[in-house]
């Protein structure tokens, strides 16, 4: 162990910014086949130590606990691992490709659901040779993409209980949410195939209709923008179930220094699952919202609560409805349903709340806006989009070239 430590220490002072791509990949290919060799001798210990019982040593009782805190895996990676581990006696094949670093850790585990112990009573009963199975399997493992692997298994899966009762598919939903220091979440969700399709489908008509000229994102960004999207309009529609007579809502609390402050104010605000923002972040926030007075205290609780007031009274975002008609960021066309009222002049450094100071801006284009970009509405009733240097962005020929 000490000689592969420090091999792995020895590996990491390689320079890799003076090799080219030839180099690197030359030097990726056998680190991804040790990667593989190391990920099956941690499932065949972890598998020998649910055997012997070692997470007692500890005083956990089953590996999954001890991989989640010593490990540091997630719930499903542990699982995933210990699964692995205990089809190994049964898939000789799969446990041998696996230790000659020819299948992922990923693969094994996908393998290892035809060894569990109801996969493995079916086979029983209907006299299924698991060692042909193993075979194929491993085989595809070896020269397919993950995805090829996960479909051979689900195809032998169904085949092998092709008359039994219909799965629930909410029994295996899972959606799990990981909060990070700077109050950003990242999260794995596990989704049966309607409801995987549900999702895109709704994904999908976001994504497409948000596409404007220019966009450079990828497709995992425009897929991730398309999620906030989708919960902006519903919390914009009204209709989530009301808890404790109060409508869901974006709640961000930041003091009024740093509300009328300029500047950035990191860390100013706080949101009402705990995430920390900056007063500027809180600003844009604030745009197309209500807010809320507090006057607190020397110890900290409140003295007075002032009524709410909608920054951007409905009369005032119906006139900026019909004048702008959605997004008026160059090439964009959201809709106003996706759309803020952004005040031209912010409101907290005294920008008047009225048609003329205001513009429809999508969630994406108003962080923009907020981040140094700048519309402009002209005389003539066209809106127009500097970027931060100064530069116009200008979409299709230019109309008013002696302007």
């Amino acid at each position: 162990m000490d000689e592969l430590l420090t091999a792995l220490d020895t590996l990491a002072t390689d320079d890799l910014a003076s090799m080219f791509g030839p180099a690197l990949l030359d030097r990726l290919r056998p680190l991804l086949l040790a990667q593989n060799k190391l990920a099956a001798e941690v499932v065949r210990t972890v598998r020998e130590c649910e055997v012997s019982g070692a997470a007692e040593v500890d005083g956990l009782e089953v590996m999954t606990s001890w991989l989640r805190g010593h490990g540091h895996l997630s719930e499903a990676q542990a699982a995933r691992v210990v699964r692995a581990g205990r089809a190994l006696s049964h898939l000789p094949g799969m446990a041998a490709a696996f230790a000659a670093g020819e299948v992922t850790g990923g693969q094994a585990a996908v393998i290892a659901q035809v060894a569990e112990p109801k996969a493995l009573a079916l086979a029983a009963e209907q006299n299924v040779d698991l060692g042909v199975v193993d075979e194929l399997l491993t085989g595809v493992a070896a020269t397919a993409p993950h995805g090829d692997t996960a479909k051979a298994v689900h195809h032998y899966l169904d085949r092998l209980d092709a008359d039994g009762p219909e799965p629930d598919p909410t029994e295996g939903r899972q959606l799990n949410i990981a909060k990070h220091a700077d109050g950003s979440i990242s999260g794995r969700f596990d989704l049966d195939a309607v409801g995987g399709e549900k999702l895109q489908t709704a994904l999908e008509s976001v994504v497409q209709a948000a596409r404007c000229a220019g966009d450079e994102r990828t497709r995992a960004q425009q897929q991730a923008d398309a999620l906030v999207q989708l919960c902006d309009n519903q919390l914009a529609s009204g209709q989530l179930p009301i808890l404790r007579s109060v409508k869901p809502q974006v709640i961000v609390k930041v003091g009024i220094g740093d509300m009328v402050d300029p500047a950035t104010g990191a860390g100013a605000g706080a949101m009402g699952f705990g995430a920390k923002i900056s007063a500027a972040r809180a600003r844009w926030v604030a745009c197309d919202g209500q807010v809320t007075r507090i006057v607190m205290g020397p110890d900290g609780l409140p003295l007075d609560v002032g009524r709410s007031l909608r920054l951007v009274p409905a009369h005032i975002r119906r006139a900026a409805e019909v004048r702008d008609g959605g997004c008026v960021f160059a090439g964009c066309g959201a809709p106003t349903w996706w759309c803020d009222v952004h005040h031209q002049l912010e409101w907290a450094l005294g920008g008047e709340t009225s048609l003329d100071n205001s513009a429809l801006l999508c969630e994406r284009h108003h962080t923009k806006v907020h981040h140094g970009f700048r519309v402009e509405r002209r005389p003539d009733g066209r809106w127009r989009t500097w970027r931060p240097d100064g530069t116009e962005i200008l979409i299709g020929p230019r109309l008013d070239v002696a302007a």
